[in-house]
């Protein structure tokens, strides 16, 4: 009778937490994305490249382009059917410096207001090819697709043809993009790898180490990325680009910066704390955090690496019942059950980290072991998340496997909000204690 006990009690935390014994493929090598001056390529010099677009405010999009032609204009024409626009909008540009490359003439211009749901076709600066846009739906569901740490390999690209197949409305990017780290002509062959997928629904994203492209004084640190990747911080009236937020669809999403100072005496600290202090449950009952660096990592790659920004931070965000915190950084995949200080806990958050979007650098492999209590699946593989919202209490999350050249599901969950669960209300009083706390 005790040996059988003992099987049962094993089998129970086996099936309670699991550490996949996938055999991964080989990695693969970065891929070569045709310069656009190149002799196989049409594009001329006042022809849009790299083109990208991201929410900007309520029924608002920005689209962000480059040229060669500094004398190109930063206007987008834009309508509901192909070839035929009844707006335009007029936007802005900028350019930046990296030692001895200069950048290319950066345009971002919002249009709008648009119509949620709804398929718009558009030209940049009134040249070359026409581009397709979806807006985001007005309520649920909604789909999110979610990868981190993309790089330039065949996995990557891998990575972006799965995502391509499945049907997103927004794709959320916890850091480390390009990993051009200070090789500028890798920012544009980056901006050309994604354009098929970013010209056509809205990617939101956050900064890793990798976007930290800093060399002594000689530089000024993420300006490649803020003049390329500009997100509606202005719009969550956030003073930096590294951290903002924005609402779709019935979700309110706050996207951090681990790079930023981050301590209570903070500018991102201050923001944050405003920024919860307008987030309305009724209207938006998700509320999801993205930063690059996890709290919580059972992986021995960049064990701890989060430690004081979970420490200052997780308070809050716990007292804000936050459902979902998604990061990237090691090179993996990570789910949690929910969890706050360390401990189970039904009214924490569950944190998932998916930097497995295909990077140079590899896969994490090495596992801490006992697996923690509160790690129910961890995977080094690539892969991409999709994450539907269906309605106002439930969420179904999966994540899909780069198994070669095909997408393969292996892990999923349902969802239920904290809204729903009553934590939201529990602990009103203790958000509003400490977003009255100078």
């Amino acid at each position: 009778m005790e040996q059988l006990k003992f099987i049962l009690i094993l089998l129970m935390f086996l099936s309670s937490t699991i550490t996949s014994e996938y055999v991964r493929p080989l990695p693969r090598k970065n891929i070569n994305i045709p310069w656009p001056w190149d002799s196989k390529s049409k594009t001329h010099s006042y022809e849009p490249q790299q083109v990208h677009i991201s929410l900007a405010g309520d029924k608002h999009m920005r689209i962000t382009w480059i040229t060669d032609d500094k004398h190109s204009p930063s206007f987008v024409e834009y309508g509901t059917l192909p070839g035929r626009y009844d707006s335009i909008s007029e936007g802005e540009y900028t350019s930046y410096s990296y030692l001895l490359y200069s950048s290319g003439k950066i345009h971002h211009t919002v249009i709008g207001p648009l119509e949620y749901n709804t398929v718009y076709f558009y030209r940049c600066g009134g040249q070359g090819p026409e581009f397709e846009l979806k807006t985001p739906p007005a309520q649920f569901p909604i789909t999110f697709a979610v990868a981190g740490d993309l790089g330039q390999t065949g996995w990557t690209k891998s990575t972006l043809d799965h995502i391509d197949r499945c049907k997103y409305d927004v794709y959320l990017l916890p850091g480390d993009l390009s990993y051009a780290d200070c090789m500028q002509h890798l920012w544009d062959s980056f901006g050309r790898l994604v354009e098929p997928l970013a010209s056509a629904r809205p990617w939101m994203v956050t900064q890793g180490n990798h976007e930290e492209e800093n060399i002594l004084l000689l530089t000024d640190e993420f300006v490649s990325y803020n003049s390329r990747w500009k997100m509606p911080f202005k719009e969550s009236r956030s003073t930096s680009n590294l951290y903002y937020s924005f609402e779709v669809a019935g979700v309110h999403v706050i996207m951090l910066g681990s790079y930023a100072d981050y301590d209570e005496y903070s500018e991102q600290y201050r923001w944050l704390k405003e920024d919860l202090s307008k987030v309305d449950r009724k209207r938006t009952p998700w509320l999801f955090v993205l930063f690059h660096v996890p709290w919580y990592n059972s992986n021995k790659a960049h064990q701890g690496a989060g430690d004081d920004m979970m420490a200052v931070m997780e308070p809050l965000l716990y007292a804000a019942s936050v459902d979902l915190v998604l990061a990237g950084h090691v090179h993996a995949y990570e789910r949690s059950k929910r969890v706050y200080n360390g401990r189970l806990d039904p009214c924490g958050a569950v944190h998932i980290t998916i930097g497995d979007g295909g990077n140079r650098e590899g896969l994490a492999h090495r596992y801490i072991n006992p697996q923690p209590q509160w790690s129910e699946f961890r995977e080094a593989s690539f892969g991409h998340g999709e994450l539907k919202i269906v309605n106002s209490t439930h969420a179904f999350w999966s994540w899909h496997r780069n198994d070669n050249d095909e997408s393969v599901k292996a892990d999923d969950i349902w969802i239920t909000s904290l809204v729903s669960s009553g934590c939201v209300d529990q602990k009103r009083h203790e958000l509003r204690s400490m977003l009255a706390t100078p």
